[in-house]
C-alpha cells in the first residue's frame, strides 16, 4: 500500500506530480487547526509550507505520521521536541533557497546603507526640487565597499552571504556554533566570539535558525555592543527584541535596521513602520522565487521519499529520533 500524504500548501505542479508517482496524496490548503486534528491520524507523511503550523497538540493526534517535510529552509512552525518524542522525522530543505535568501540580504543591506527605499519614496513624492537638495539630504550615505560584516550563522545561508559581501569589497567576520574553516579559506572569513562580532563589525548581519538559545539574541544588553551600527535580519523575527531594537534607533545608537521577518508579523502595529529614514522593511518574501519555490519542492518530495525508502536525509533536523524510531523500521517504499 502507497503512503498517505497531505500537502498543506499550494505546491508546484512539477514536485507534485513526482510525488504521486509514489505516494496516495491529498491536498488541504492551509486548513485551521481544528480541521487538521481531525484528520492528520489518516496521513503518513505531511509536507509543509511556514504558514503551516505543527504543535504538540496536532502532533498527539498524528497516530500515523512518520515524516514531517518542511518546504523550508526553517522549521521552528513545527515543535521538533514532541515530534522527535512521537517517532516522526523532519526535514528541511537547502541548496537554490540558500543562494536566493543571501541575494535578498545583500539587496537589504545595500539598500539600508544607500537609502534606496527612502529615496524611491523621495522622488515619487515630488520632493526631487534640485539636487541640492539631495546632496544636502543623503550627505549620511555610505557604502558597503570597505565595512566589516559580521555574519552571526554560517550555515548555508551565511556561507553564501559571505561570498557575495567579500566581492563587495568588505572584510567578513563571523560567528557560528563551530567553525567553518572552508568559507575562512575561501573569503578570508575571521572567526570570533559572539560579541567580538557585534563589537568589530560595521554591519551585522543575522542568518540564524529560531531556537531556544537565539531568542533574543539581539536585544538591549547586545546592542549597546552594537552603537553606530547597521543590522539586518533574514532568520527569524524572534531573534530580536524588537522594542529594544526602536529604542537604539530613537537613540541614534543602531545606524539602521532592515529586516525581512517580524517578532509579529502581517501586522503595521510596530513603530518601525514609522522610521524610514533608519529602516528597510519587507514582508517575509527573501525566499520567494521562482526558482526557489520549484528547487524546494523537488527537495521537499525527496526528502520526504527518502524516509518512506529507509534512508536518512541529508536535511534531516531531529537527527535523535533516529534513537527513537530507526529509520529502517519505517520503510515503506
Amino acid at each position: 500500500m502507497k503512503p498517505k500524504v497531505a500537502v498543506l500548501f499550494k505546491m508546484k505542479s512539477k514536485p507534485l506530480e513526482e510525488l504521486k508517482k509514489y505516494c496516495e496524496v491529498d491536498i488541504l490548503l492551509y486548513p485551521e487547526k481544528e480541521d487538521l486534528m481531525e484528520v492528520i491520524h489518516q496521513y503518513d507523511g505531511i509536507i509543509i509550507s511556514p504558514l503551516n503550523k505543527i504543535d504538540a497538540e496536532i502532533l498527539e493526534k498524528a497516530e500515523r505520521l512518520k515524516v514531517i517535510s518542511c518546504h523550508s529552509a526553517g522549521y521552528d512552525h513545527v515543535d521538533i521536541d514532541m515530534a522527535t518524542k512521537k517517532g516522526i522525522y523532519v526535514t528541511k530543505v537547502s541548496g537554490v533557497l540558500s543562494e536566493v535568501v543571501a541575494e535578498f540580504a545583500i539587496g537589504l543591506m545595500i539598500a539600508l546603507l544607500r537609502k534606496i527605499a527612502y529615496s524611491d519614496k523621495f522622488i515619487r513624492q515630488g520632493k526631487w526640487e534640485s539636487p541640492k537638495l539631495v546632496w544636502s539630504s543623503f550627505k549620511n550615505i555610505e557604502s558597503v565597499y570597505g565595512k566589516k560584516v559580521g555574519i552571526l550563522g554560517m550555515g548555508a545561508i551565511g556561507k553564501a552571504i559571505a561570498r557575495r559581501a567579500k566581492a563587495l569589497g568588505a572584510e567578513i567576520l563571523y560567528w557560528s556554533r563551530s567553525r567553518k574553516e572552508d568559507i575562512e579559506k575561501e573569503v578570508n572569513a575571521k572567526y570570533l566570539s559572539f560579541e567580538d562580532v557585534l563589537k568589530q563589525s560595521d554591519i551585522i548581519v543575522l542568518a540564524l535558525p529560531a531556537t531556544k538559545e537565539t531568542y533574543h539574541i539581539i536585544n538591549e544588553r547586545t546592542l549597546k555592543l552594537m552603537e553606530g551600527k547597521y543590522l539586518v535580519n533574514i532568520g527569524r523575527g524572534v531573534l530580536v527584541d524588537e522594542k529594544a531594537v526602536i529604542k537604539a534607533l530613537k537613540e541614534g545608537k543602531l545606524k539602521g535596521y532592515a529586516t525581512d521577518v517580524f517578532e509579529k508579523e502581517s501586522t503595521r502595529e510596530s513603530e518601525l513602520f514609522e522610521m524610514e529614514w533608519e529602516t528597510v522593511l519587507t514582508p517575509h518574501y527573501a525566499g520567494l522565487s521562482k526558482e526557489a519555490m520549484l528547487d524546494m519542492g523537488i527537495q521537499a518530495v525527496k526528502n520526504l521519499l527518502k524516509v518512506f525508502k529507509g534512508e536518512i536525509p541529508e536535511d534531516l533536523v531531529n537527527r535523535d529520533v533516529l534513537k527513537i524510531r530507526p529509520i529502517e523500521s519505517i520503510k515503506m517504499l
